[in-house]
């Protein structure tokens, strides 16, 4: 297969590195200096304490007039747009767009680069760290959940799974793959967030009345959504997984907790962001995650020093 990963970070590495194995793989990223190094050593996957090299070709765009099979995204979702216009030269009629990305409603970024039935959309259990340019620790394999926004039977969901297994990954295919991004996004929209506002490791929202307060209420306003579009929550349940994770976390810090920290920009409006608009969209209110938005674009525009 003929694919094309968007995005040469932790996740790229490892998903673009491992297909190289069996696939045609262009690895893209804007990073001259980490091109020029995997160009030359190739990417070092560090495994259970073992070093792997694998060696995709690597550049900055891809060539006119190659289309892809295939195109993985996985840039931060705020370069989405501006990644996906680099390589829109290798996107043809026949090009699949996914997304395994963090957060939820990627998919109407990609409509703008592609029609539906060509996007598939999914969730990754994989994670992984860099440890220096082109280096990547592999910290846990898991399941790669894909699927149509339609919920179809694509053909083509098969040859990703085809292409994917042999090198490494487990790939599951869904027919209601909302259900699980979903479930992904409940921590993420409810405690990750909250620690990027109060600037607290994930522990002290259990350990605050006021705090788990809040993240209860940002639980209840996310599964409101989601019921509107028909997927199923326990609220108790998913209130009770969140709370644990809190609980089992001290000292742990989110992503976007630290992006606010180091004066970056964050991925809000595909995390917190994604449950207001398509509360909008349904018509569901959602005061709280509408605060939460405001709240993390209002810091992420304080100076530092």
């Amino acid at each position: 297969m003929r694919i094309i990963v968007v995005g040469a970070g932790a996740m790229g590495s490892i998903y673009g590195g491992r297909l190289s194995q069996n696939n045609s793989v262009l690895l893209i990223d804007t990073n001259t200096a980490l091109v020029d190094k995997v160009s030359k050593d190739g990417i070092i996957l560090e495994e259970g304490g073992v070093e792997r090299n694998f060696h995709p070709s690597v550049s900055t765009i891809p060539e006119e007039g190659s289309k892809a099979d295939l195109v993985i995204l996985f840039t931060k979702s705020l370069y989405s747009v501006s990644a996906l216009e680099d390589v829109k030269c290798a996107i043809g009629p026949d090009t699949y767009l996914m997304t395994l990305q963090n957060g939820a409603g990627h998919e109407r970024i990609l409509s703008h680069f592609t029609d539906e039935n060509h996007i598939v959309i999914g969730t990754t259990e994989d994670n992984g760290a860099v440890l220096e340019l082109g280096k990547i620790h592999h910290g846990g394999k898991g399941v790669t959940n894909i699927g149509k926004l339609d919920g179809s039977d694509d053909p083509f969901l098969y040859k990703i799974k085809e292409a994917f297994d042999p090198c490494g990954f487990d790939v599951r295919i869904h027919h209601n793959i909302q259900q699980l991004i979903w479930d992904k996004l409940m921590t993420n929209v409810s405690l990750s967030v909250l620690t990027a506002i109060l600037q607290c490791d994930m522990h002290y929202i259990s350990e605050s009345s006021y705090a788990s307060a809040i993240c209860r209420n940002l639980i209840k306003e996310t599964i409101a959504v989601a019921s509107k579009m028909g997927l199923v929550f326990d609220e108790n349940t998913v209130i009770e997984k969140v709370m644990k994770t809190s609980e089992n976390n001290k000292g742990g810090y989110t992503s976007i907790m630290m992006d606010i920290k180091n004066g970056r920009k964050t991925e809000v409006d595909t995390i917190s962001g994604a449950v207001v608009a398509k509360a909008h969209e349904l018509g569901v209110p959602v005061p709280h995650h509408e605060m939460a938005v405001s709240l993390i674009h209002a810091l992420e525009g304080v100076k530092r020093d």
